[in-house]
């Protein structure tokens, strides 16, 4: 599978490559130049196709020409100790949880592939790599599971003072493990700006094997194909008609994953998101990208701390907004709707809905109301576990969900005891000694 860039169309690079180099020379970010047709792989599965089974064969697909198959297997298997749950809600109504991993996130999933990826790739290649990244605490929390016993992959992730939690004492990097927490003055903005001047430094980069966590990296994003193709195997005898995914907006990572998986020839017919001032409804109703008032060549250079999932949901469609209209409907849903809805979930399913699973299921009702046929499936789409919103579900329904252990495990605040940084120097010289 070759890469391209988004401001870049000439650019070809391996699979490999776009995960190492993170973000292209141009500015832009590294998206699929060709997509495999996996048309009757698509027809084969079902619902005793297991996750780990999926994605090793997607792994396949996407790195066939750089691994063998044995190799893509390995780093799918290890990835995901976990697979997400598909449950029936209705007739016409299935729910996706993408949050049984280790800390209740989405990203778990993501996060762990990346992880695999780099660690056996690694150790055929040689090499190592550092994660940079900044971190309200959840990410932190995640790795301090994943880079248990890795040999070729270190983090260094930046707090704001009193944020570190779910790290263990062997996990950090005076300790002898893989993690160098540090804090660091300054509000959450001008920390990450001092991330950036990191990366603005490409030579550096380079030179420190550094890389993010977040969907800016390809390999992140691609692993979040792997749902479409299980929910679907789990659904396919289930349903008849048209199939849609409904799913919060989030940093549009896994709509875009969502239509590469289209791509891949899955049967899927549309996505309803909740409306954003980036992903809208014009007066006529049509979807609107509206960073595409600006040409790409007068953007400023993607920030590789930052999801750019937009400007790649942009490139898929190019200027075909036709394509665009029949695929992606953004869906206006206000704080009484989203209201409504968790506590339909809750009354006729006894499901706990957070905001952004309420979101989505809203577009739902309001899509039923006007645009789908009756007899077409809806897939709602849950990223994070409920109680990691308990304030959202008490204000709403009176009571909120219990907290798992793992979750509350990730929750645990560490105190470093170490002084806190200021500046880009600092933390430079954190990296070059770790």
């Amino acid at each position: 599978m070759q890469f391209t860039s988004t401001r870049n169309n000439n650019l070809t690079v391996s699979f490999s490559q776009a995960v190492r180099d993170c973000i292209p020379e141009d500015g832009g970010v590294f998206v699929p130049s060709s997509i495999e047709d996996l048309r009757r792989w698509v027809n084969f599965i079902d619902e005793d196709t297991s996750f780990t089974s999926i994605a090793g064969s997607l792994t396949s697909a996407l790195m066939h020409e750089e691994y063998s198959p044995i190799i893509c297997e390995t780093i799918a298997t290890k990835a995901f100790p976990t697979s997400p749950k598909v449950r029936q809600l209705d007739d016409n109504l299935f729910m996706m949880e993408l949050y049984h991993g280790f800390t209740g996130y989405h990203r778990d999933y993501g996060v762990s592939y990346l992880v695999s990826y780099l660690e056996y790739t690694l150790q055929l290649s040689g090499g190592s790599a550092v994660f940079l990244d900044y971190t309200d605490g959840g990410l932190g929390a995640l790795m301090n599971q994943l880079l248990k016993g890795k040999k070729n992959i270190k983090a260094v992730l930046v707090y704001k003072k009193g944020k570190v939690r779910g790290i263990d004492e062997e996990s950090l990097a005076w300790n002898g493990g893989n993690i160098y927490p540090v804090e660091m003055e300054g509000s959450e903005e001008e920390i990450r700006s001092a991330i950036s001047k990191v990366f603005a430094d490409r030579e550096y980069v380079k030179a420190k094997n550094l890389t993010v966590a977040n969907t800016t990296n390809v390999c992140r994003l691609l692993s979040q194909i792997f749902f479409f193709p299980y929910s679907f195997a789990q659904i396919k005898k289930k349903v008849d008609g048209d199939i849609y995914y409904a799913m919060d907006a989030g940093n549009y990572g896994t709509l875009v994953a969502g239509l590469y998986s289209w791509r891949f020839a899955l049967p899927v017919n549309g996505f309803l998101v909740p409306s954003t001032p980036a992903l809208a409804r014009s007066p006529s109703g049509n979807p609107v990208l509206l960073d595409s008032m600006v040409d790409v060549s007068k953007r400023s250079e993607i920030n590789p701390i930052t999801p750019a999932n937009i400007e790649r949901l942009e490139s898929f469609f190019g200027k075909n907004e036709l394509m665009m209209r029949n695929f992606v409907f953004p869906i206006d849903v206000s704080e009484r709707q989203r209201e409504k809805a968790a506590k339909e979930l809750f009354i006729k399913y006894g499901l706990y809905a957070d905001r952004a699973t309420a979101a989505a299921y809203a577009s739902i009702k309001e899509a039923r109301d006007y645009d789908l046929d009756e007899d077409c499936s809806v897939v709602l789409t849950a990223y994070n576990d409920p109680s990691l919103d308990a304030e959202y579900c008490r204000h709403v329904l009176g009571e909120a969900p219990e907290m798992p252990e793992n979750i509350k495990a990730s929750m645990k605040p560490l105190e470093l005891n170490r002084p806190l940084i200021s500046s880009l120097e600092e933390l430079k010289a954190i990296i070059d000694n770790l």
